[in-house]
């Protein structure tokens, strides 16, 4: 893959948690009662001025959804060529720009992408809105650290990473959001580190997800264009070194993304 190759170039089968239909009627009411949130862990939580209603809507929705997850997604990423390769040449490259290990999972969910960035060599740490998913995450990775943080205000020091995977995690921005939530991307990725992200592609429109995983919940996303996405990750002080994407494949609502880029 190379930094010219065109959305439609990639076609591989891959799966992703919002757009597919993975309904278990049977299993339905469980996960939702399993989703009970550890009360020390929601003390540590610090979401400052952005816990609005949008945010609040969200951060309970993806608590419901953690071990419906949890279960599903778990070993993903071994059917998935085109995350797995795009993820391996961040993974490549963070550790060619010797900035140190040091990693950040924005929007880490539960945690599923730790042991493949370990294992390429990386230092992962996860952070994420959801104070279920992050317990869920400390119990099936518990040799990795995860926090529950805001995505708009990063529990990260300035330029102390030596890069950010955001994976599908950038998707529930609202355009008000987004400059300031792509400002905090750069600021703790040190100059000459990477941002990878992967994302639904589409026409930046809000639409309403989590309704396919039949447990009662809903909540705003954002298939943002590829333009777009480049664009946002430029004017906060990042270079495209490659992107790409592949068309949407069995239930998938739309082709997928895939963006790579240097902080300046």
């Amino acid at each position: 893959m190379t930094g010219a190759t065109r959305p439609r170039d990639l076609r591989f089968v891959g799966v992703d948690p919002v757009a597919v239909d993975i309904r278990l009627p049977n299993e339905a009411a469980r996960y939702a009662a399993s989703a009970d949130v550890d009360a020390p862990l929601v003390g540590r939580a610090n979401y400052g001025p952005f816990m609005d209603a949008k945010t609040e809507e969200l951060r309970a929705a993806h608590d419901v959804l953690a071990e419906f997850y949890a279960h599903r997604l778990a070993d993903a990423l071994d059917d998935m060529p085109a995350e797995r390769a795009v993820l391996g040449l961040f993974c490549d490259l963070t550790l060619a720009a010797d900035l140190g290990t040091n990693v950040g999972d924005v929007g880490c969910g539960t945690g599923r992408l730790e042991p493949y960035l370990a294992a390429r060599g990386l230092s992962p740490q996860g952070i994420d809105l959801s104070p279920e998913m992050v317990r869920v995450a400390r119990r099936d990775h518990p040799h990795f650290g995860f926090d529950v943080a805001d995505l708009r205000g990063l529990p990260f020091g300035d330029a102390s990473l030596a890069g950010v995977v955001c994976w599908y995690s950038l998707m529930y921005l609202a355009p008000h959001d987004r400059p300031a939530a792509f400002s905090e991307l750069a600021r703790v990725v040190n100059p000459g580190g990477y941002l990878v992200t992967a994302f639904k592609a589409g026409d930046s429109q809000v639409r309403r997800g989590g309704g396919s995983a039949n447990l009662g919940v809903e909540f705003d996303v954002y298939w943002l264009s590829p333009i777009e996405m480049e664009r946002r990750v430029m004017d906060a002080g990042f270079v495209t070194v490659f992107w790409g994407g592949r068309p949407a494949e069995g239930q998938e609502g739309s082709p997928q993304g895939y963006l790579l880029a240097r902080r300046c």
